[in-house]
């Protein structure tokens, strides 16, 4: 997918496979990300806004299988989306 090369991975620990689809002045997804980060847990983003054509649209398409609404953010945590920011669903998730 053309997206692909956009994406962010963000290290730490291994507690699931865990992708994010945000907007980068959406403040909910600024604080998704401040959350993975305290937590410390790797994750991988895509800020879609600063995506372009071709890239966007299959960013949108993919996002659209998970949330068909396309709300930010947009998490998936093993295979399990979490539609806007919900600090204890993501966290029950991570096993913490």
């Amino acid at each position: 997918m053309e997206y692909e090369k956009y994406i962010n991975h963000v290290s730490g620990r291994k507690l699931a496979d865990i992708f994010l689809f945000a907007l980068s002045t959406c403040v909910w997804c600024k604080k998704t990300k401040r959350l993975l980060d305290e937590m410390g847990v790797e994750y991988s983003y895509v800020d879609v806004d600063s995506l372009q054509g071709a890239a966007k649209i299959d960013a949108l398409r993919e996002m659209h299988r998970w949330d068909p609404s396309q709300s930010f953010p947009t998490i998936i945590i093993n295979e399990e989306p979490v539609l806007g920011y919900k600090e204890a669903k993501i966290k029950s998730l991570l096993g913490e």
